[in-house]
Formats: structure tokens, sequence, C-alpha cells
């Protein structure tokens, strides 16, 4: 992939304390290495806590609080899982809203593992075509999407992978996805 792919393309990371590490870590990686400016986006004040598999792992400082955070000033979202971060995530208001001006204006959101918990939440589920870590299947079969054993899906601007081995596919779709919007963003402005 292109280093410069990405270039000028704005990426809210979207987490509180108890994502899996290695799923933002590995697309956060891709992500700033085809140029995207990534930033992690928390209610937390200062730092998050990850969660690395069965313990917890590694802190890491909040670049832009959730309440200073608008979706306006992002292109793309990525909502990295484990079960502690989306499950408190879709209990927040807040992190729901700003999920879901995402979908509501049309830009790509990249979602693995426990993620659509919060895609639930934000009503943009229904009828797409998507995966997760399983469990949450009957989830998301009842809030009307079609849920696919896959590596990595696309509909429509939803990126979405079912758990950590399956971070190469899921980057190579995200980036993908993403530099696609970013050509169209740019073609929407010189016209």
């Amino acid at each position: 992939m292109a280093t410069e792919a990405l270039n000028g393309l704005a990426v809210a990371i979207l987490v509180t304390d108890g994502f899996e590490q290695v799923e933002m870590i590995g697309p956060r990686k891709a992500l700033d290495a085809a140029g995207a400016k990534t930033l992690l986006v928390s209610p937390k004040q200062d730092q998050v806590k990850a969660w690395d598999f069965t313990n917890w792992g590694d802190t890491f400082p909040v670049d832009l609080r959730l309440d200073r955070a608008r979706p306006a000033e992002f292109d793309a979202l990525l909502l990295p899982g484990g079960v502690i971060n989306p499950d408190t995530l879709r209990t927040l208001p807040e992190a729901v809203a700003f999920v879901k001006a995402f979908f509501d204006a049309g830009k790509p959101v990249a979602s693995i593992c426990h993620g659509p918990w919060t895609i639930i939440e934000a009503g943009a589920a229904r009828g797409r075509r998507l995966t997760s870590w399983p469990s949450l299947k009957t989830d998301l079969r009842n809030a009307g999407a079609t849920w696919v054993d896959e590596q990595a899906v696309v509909d429509r601007g939803l990126i979405t992978s079912r758990q950590p081995d399956d971070i190469p596919a899921f980057n190579l779709a995200v980036i993908k996805v993403f530099a696609g919007a970013l050509v169209s963003s740019r073609q929407a402005a010189t016209k």
C-alpha cells in the first residue's frame, strides 16, 4: 500500500478503558503508515488503559477528549473492540452520538471484534452486512443486520472484522475504503 494513500485523512479512534490493545495499535500503525492523521478520542480525561487479551495492557495518552471532538473535523472513524470498551461506550450518549454522526454524514467507519455494539446503539446496523466477534451474531441479527463469518466485510463504507487474527485483512480493507472516501471528498471539494 502506498505510504501516501491517506495523506490528509483525519481518523478518530474512539476508545475508553478496556479496548483490545492490538485492535487499536495494528490498525492505527497501518493508517499512520499510509499517511493518515490518527487521534485517540475518549471520554477519559488524559489517558486510557488497554486490555491485552487476558490482562490489563498499556496506557495511552488521549489526544482529544470526546466532549471536545467534532465529527465534522474527521474524515473517518475507527472503533476497536475488546469487551469492556464498546460495552462502556454504548452506554454513553455522547459516544453514541459521535458514532452516529459519522454514519449520518456518510463517512467511513471501521470496527473490529466487539466494536459493532456501539454501531448497534447508534442505529446503524440495520440493513447492513457485517461481521464481529461471534458472540455478537445474535445482537447484530436482532438489530436488523446480516452477520457473516468472514475476515473483513465491507458494506457501504462500513468495514468490520472478527478478531485480532484478522487484523491484516482488516487493515487492507480499511485503507482501501478510507482512500476511496478521501478521493471522493477531494473530488467533491474541487467541483
